[in-house]
């Protein structure tokens, strides 16, 4: 990792891209408010005792929709020294920025009996991972921006608790292929465009007066090596791709669905 003193670069990158982000600014109030009225509903339910939506469980199938909050991230394995080209012993990379990114997409779940549901939520995400190259412990041996736009359709298996009037724990987990629509060869690395993801996560249902409001946090982790060892085939870029064994993908999600 790099020195603390890189954290106000950071923060400072952050905000002049949320300024400069229109959808981010307004999602991000969104969350906000939610947040604030969350407790709101939480005192109107307990007040009352009477459950919103009490026929919704019992649906074989509904829809609806998702947006979230993605930071998207690698982890490197790199080769060893002695695998590397002459001059590159002391090259590494790490992902430092966590990006904000952007989830959308669609939701079809079936019931399966009182505590699970399989769920099917294809969408679209949007992300950035900034790969930084060290070389002999110093930051300015490269950078590379990889931006990504995946397709994604994940197939998920959600098991939930019992309804406490108007709120539902639950846990998740599942696959999710995703295909990268925006892979690119002049990222100076040579990425495959598709992989299978592995994801777990944990969620609150909150029974409104007309919807379901559901929060869930969420870890995908990808399965395959999405570097393509045979680079770019640009010269310049060897020293991007030879000091790397494998990459593999990790996504964080934070998700609203409103069902």
């Amino acid at each position: 990792m790099f020195p603390q003193s890189h954290n106000g670069n950071k923060v400072t990158s952050f905000c002049v891209r949320l300024k400069n982000n229109m959808p981010l600014r307004l999602l991000y109030l969104l969350i906000l408010l939610l947040i604030i009225q969350t407790p709101g509903f939480s005192q109107a339910t307990d007040k009352k005792k009477v459950p919103n939506l009490p026929a919704f469980d019992y649906r074989p199938l509904h829809f609806g929709f998702l947006i979230g909050l993605n930071t998207m991230d690698f982890r490197v394995y790199h080769k060893a020294p002695a695998d590397r080209p002459e001059g590159m012993e002391n090259r590494y990379a790490e992902v430092v920025n966590l990006n904000p990114g952007v989830n959308i997409g669609i939701v079809t779940s079936l019931r399966l009996n009182k505590n699970f549901n399989l769920r099917f939520l294809p969408g679209i995400s949007f992300g950035q991972r900034d790969l930084w190259y060290i070389q002999d412990g110093e930051k300015d041996a490269g950078l590379l921006e990889i931006k990504s736009t995946f397709l994604e359709f994940p197939l998920l298996l959600k098991f939930s608790g019992s309804r406490m009037t108007n709120l539902k724990p639950y846990v998740v987990g599942g696959i999710n292929p995703r295909v990268d629509l925006a892979k690119s060869e002049n990222d100076g690395l040579n990425l495959t465009s598709a992989d299978l993801y592995l994801e777990v996560g944990a969620g609150l249902d909150m029974y409104l007066n007309y919807f379901r409001l559901s929060t869930e946090a969420k870890l995908s982790v990808g399965l395959r090596n999405v570097l393509d060892p045979s680079g770019t085939g640009e010269p310049e870029d060897v020293m991007y791709t030879d000091v790397i064994d494998r990459l593999t993908s990790r996504l964080f999600v934070f998700t609203f669905y409103f069902e």
